[in-house]
């Protein structure tokens, strides 16, 4: 059996995976004893992954984190602020080589439609290009703080096939292009609020 800072990185990844792939789904319980038997781990390195899963927001005690309308609200007016932001900072300042690889996340999500898995790194690679062109470490370290359950609804909303979710990312990419940042902020916002909806009719047919 795994000890010390291996196993609780085993334990976070497996548990973590688990959760963000969707196979434990919202609402379980996590518990320590079944999981350490799972993975292979004592409980103690499985109850350290579960803490820092907790800082993450994919966890809330002990059971897989489920957001409900207003968390959910919460989180994509959060995004919402920043991202937006982020849109017209890269329409403005976003280099060359920069603009290459926004363009490349575009047409690789584009080449798989059926490829959900790729579709959803895709999707992650985009935003995060962006907003890193806020060049405000305040803003990119909140994102960050907010990835993996940013993940979960980018997960859904790729595997249950939102409609136009591609077509506005190359949307984006072209306002960003054409150095329009009132227009590339605009289709943002309009981009995470789609999101957002889609997102809420999911959860209220699981509810």
């Amino acid at each position: 059996m795994r000890t010390g800072g291996t196993a609780q990185a085993i334990a976070y990844e497996k548990i973590r995976e688990q959760i963000v792939t969707g196979n434990y789904p919202g609402g379980m319980k996590l518990i320590e004893e079944r999981l350490a038997e799972e993975i292979g781990v004592s409980r103690t390195p499985v109850r350290e992954a579960i803490r820092r899963l907790e800082q993450e927001g994919l966890v809330r005690r002990k059971k897989v984190f489920k957001p409900g309308t207003k968390e959910l609200r919460d989180h994509f007016k959060m995004r919402i602020l920043i991202e937006v932001h982020a849109a017209q900072m890269a329409a403005t300042y976003m280099i060359d080589d920069h603009l290459e690889e926004l363009k490349e996340a575009v047409r690789k999500a584009q080449a798989v439609r059926d490829d959900s898995a790729e579709i959803v790194r895709e999707n992650k690679r985009f935003h995060d290009l962006i907003v890193r062109e806020t060049r405000n470490p305040v803003m990119i370290d909140t994102v960050s703080r907010m990835q993996s359950i940013i993940y979960l609804f980018s997960r859904a909303v790729v595997i249950n096939k939102r409609p136009g979710l591609l077509d506005e990312h190359a949307a984006i990419c072209e306002a960003i292009t054409e150095r329009d940042p009132e227009k590339a902020g605009r289709l943002m916002e309009e981009h995470l609020e789609a999101d957002l909806e889609f997102t809420l009719a999911i959860v209220e047919l699981e509810e």
